[in-house]
């Protein structure tokens, strides 16, 4: 009861007004019982050799939930809190840690949670944004971002270690890297790792002459220039100063995180050369200027440049998370040589050195040069260094081989692994849903919240009233989302309608636009009394179009004007509703997979390298209705397909069509296709006079300089679609139906992050 006693001291000590007051009373608590474990197993984790992962993002969601549930102490806790007169729930309204933009930051924090949990020694690095993603709402339709400080009611689960700062130089300014600490507690607290985030702060945060003389902004410039860095993730890059201040960001946190690890290093006694102890993982390319960065320090000690480049090899590993050469990062020479003039020379030396093992080996360059063009290519930066290189799906890592990184694979085929993602079981079943937790534990023990496979004893527990009760429990859950959005967004949605779910990043590929123009159809046809068996449906949509993303934005603003003109047909809203929540985030998530009857993942085959909401749609009992791409696949294989809806061309299809394909034949062809389309430009829906709907209207019919029409064959795949939508809706509310949901949950074990953790732990980082 030592945490109990806590947070009734803090309750006291500073009064519990307020949610933010309670989350602070509770997390403070829980902070000082871990304590001294936390220092000692930061201590025991330089022993031996360990890992670091490194991230640009790192979407942790709301701690405190998580952390009680690994810690084993919701009841203990909630008692405490119910004394004075609380309750635990009330915390729901403190800001969720939202330093991601999707997958890639989510994936980042379940490997964390992971590896806590299987005890392994992995600690990640990344930035401190002052403010999160954005906050995301909607006026007349549109999407409109405004600041998330998501600190404003302060940050109980971090520590501030000014004493350990670093320095970052660059070409025209020195910073401060001010590390923030927050504990990564794994299942029964048996290992706490560390989450360490770094903060740009100023050396000199005032110049007192210059305010003396009434020069009041310059006084104030350097702290300005240097809280930039970390203020807001992904600044808007369509200008070279968000360009620029991207490629501060990255050199920032990664220079940081490597000085520190040296640091850590040297005050153990061990040398700086540590490819025999340390893997750092490279999540995306992102924090790729870790390796010039590395052999840079190297060098400042003494080092020759050979040796310390021979040592890189050693250390760093690349996680790749698009088969889209296009998105692969590249950095204009001259921006590299002003922001970060130190790493240049480093670069070309290792781009001679590249040259020269090719020539050795009678290789041509080809498309692998480092610095070419003016531009330096950040994944063969990482390609040519990193000792491992990996993929996120089966078919995603395939790709790689045989298309985006071909030529890399070619001349070091022994580097590259499959390492397909997961989620964690703990947040995204134990936390997120409650009631389904207890009715798997009542049937298969508990033994599933570190061992996911243990799910599989679900099948023995398919009978009708075991059936009746997983019904029971997912309609509960529609009802609790039911009454959140009718509170937060004002839409009312039935309980027995259909919980249709799309939650992701907006992007074309995704195809948020296709789901859209399948609602737009079936709204037709069932105002043409066609589809008279049509079973009540919600299709909820969750997502956020980067700010400079106008096409994204397009589609945004598409889906709530089909929102608004279906909610408030009588004739067939009774049967169709639409909504599309705002400020989609990991506490929003949490509601939306708990409810999902099924999981839209619907991108066009071979551009979804992964996904991980599918997988955690489909642990909370969703059908997978999708496209055999990224994870999908891996989901019907463990699922079985017949209990999965997959459609559409599969990657073979499409590449055999994409330089034939034509668009308007298929427009042409089919009357409900070309009638849904339409609506973008008929009148049918407004877009404010923007031209929004004309130029997404255009992108399909007509492509633009960069791509061609239709580049994601949406137009290829509708009809399919349509077939697949109205099989999964016939067949809801059938016993084959839940038996369907049931057995996705139950084969949902191969998808936890514990497994992933335990692969890079045993294939890639040797620990």
């Amino acid at each position: 009861m030592e945490t109990a006693k806590a947070i009734e001291k803090y309750a006291a000590l500073y009064g519990v007004h307020t949610p933010a007051d309670l989350h602070s009373a509770v997390s403070q608590a829980v902070m000082e019982e871990i304590a001294v474990k936390w220092r000692a197993d930061q201590t025991a984790a330089e022993q031996g050799r360990r890992a670091y992962y490194l991230s640009a993002e790192f979407l942790m969601g709301r701690a405190v939930f998580n952390n009680l549930s690994n810690l084993q102490i919701v009841d203990e806790v909630r008692a405490a809190v119910e004394r004075f007169g609380g309750k635990l729930e009330d915390m729901e309204e403190v800001p969720d840690m939202a330093l991601g933009n999707g997958g890639l930051g989510r994936l980042a924090a379940c490997f964390l949670d992971s590896a806590a949990t299987l005890g392994k020694p992995l600690d990640g690095y990344g930035i401190r944004y002052q403010y999160g993603i954005f906050k995301q709402r909607f006026e007349n339709g549109f999407q409109v971002e405004a600041a998330d400080d998501w600190t404003a009611a302060g940050d109980p689960w971090s520590v501030r270690r000014y004493g350990e700062r670093v320095v970052v130089t660059f070409g025209d300014m020195r910073v401060l890297a001010v590390p923030y600490d927050t504990p990564i507690i794994g299942y029964g607290a048996k290992t706490i790792n560390t989450l360490r985030l770094w903060q740009a702060e100023p050396l000199d945060g005032f110049d007192f002459p210059a305010f003396d003389s009434g020069k009041y902004l310059k006084s104030t410039a350097g702290r300005e220039a240097a809280e930039r860095i970390s203020s807001v993730l992904y600044p808007n890059d369509n200008t070279k100063a968000g360009k620029a201040l991207r490629l501060r960001q990255e050199y920032f946190f990664t220079s940081a995180s490597l000085q520190d690890i040296l640091r850590r290093r040297k005050a153990a006694g061990k040398s700086p050369l540590m490819g025999d102890d340390v893997a750092v993982q490279l999540n995306d390319t992102h924090p790729v200027f870790a390796i010039p960065e590395y052999v840079r320090l190297l060098c400042a000690e003494g080092v020759a440049f050979e040796q310390a480049f021979a040592e890189a090899k050693k250390v760093f590993a690349y996680t790749n998370h698009t088969v889209m050469a296009e998105a692969l990062e590249k950095w204009d020479v001259a921006t590299v040589k002003k922001i970060v003039p130190a790493l240049l020379p480093i670069l070309n030396k290792i781009e001679r050195a590249l040259e020269n093992e090719l020539r050795e080996k009678n290789v041509p360059l080809g498309r692998k040069a480092i610095v070419a063009d003016k531009t330096v290519h950040m994944a063969n930066l990482a390609c040519y260094t990193a000792y491992a290189v990996n993929g996120v799906a089966k078919i995603h890592t395939e790709i790689l081989k045989a298309d985006t990184l071909s030529e890399w694979y070619a001349l070091y085929p022994e580097r590259f692994f499959n390492m397909t993602n997961g989620i964690t079981q703990r947040r995204w079943l134990a936390t997120a849903n409650p009631k389904l937790a207890a009715f798997i534990t009542e049937r298969v023990g508990d033994g599933w919240l570190t061992d996911l496979k243990t799910l599989e004893g679900l099948e023995q527990h398919m009978g009708e009233r075991d059936a009746a009760e997983f019904v029971a429990i997912k309609r509960a859950n529609k009802q609790a989302l039911a009454d959140f959005i009718e509170q937060k967004e004002g839409v009312r949605l039935d309980p027995d309608f259909i919980f249709d779910i799309q939650i992701k990043r907006l992007h074309e590929y995704k195809r948020q636009l296709l789901n859209a123009l399948a609602i737009v159809s079936t709204y037709q046809r069932l105002k043409d009394g066609e589809l008279p068996d049509f079973k009540p449906t919600a299709y909820i949509f969750g997502a956020k179009s980067a700010p400079g993303y106008f096409r994204a934005k397009a589609v945004i603003k598409y889906i709530n004007e089909i929102a608004r003109k279906l909610n408030a047909d009588p004739q067939t809203n009774d049967r169709l509703r639409v909504v599309f929540v705002s400020d989609y985030n990991v506490s929003y998530a949490e509601k939306l997979v708990a409810a999902g009857d099924v999981s839209e993942q619907i991108s066009a085959a071979g551009t979804e390298a992964s996904g991980t909401g599918n997988m955690k749609l489909m642990l909370n009992g969703a059908v997978t209705l999708g496209t055999y791409d990224g994870a999908n696949i891996e989901i019907a294989e463990a699922a079985g397909e017949e209990n999965n809806y997959i459609f559409g061309a599969r990657v073979e299809e499409l590449d055999a069509i994409r330089n034939t394909y034509e668009a308007r034949k298929f427009y042409e062809a089919d009357a409900r296709l070309k009638a849904a389309v339409d609506t973008l430009i008929d009148g049918t829906f407004d877009d404010g006079g923007t031209g929004m709907f004309r130029e997404l209207y255009d992108s399909l019919l007509k492509g633009a300089s960069w791509h061609r029409p239709d580049q994601y064959f949406l137009f290829r795949d509708f009809d399919d679609y349509m077939r697949a939508r109205l099989r999964v809706n016939a067949d809801y509310g059938t016993p084959q139906f839940v038996r369907k949901c049931m057995m996705n949950t139950a084969h949902a074990g191969r998808f936890s992050s514990d497994r992933t953790i335990g692969e890079y732990c045993r294939d890639i980082w040797k620990i």
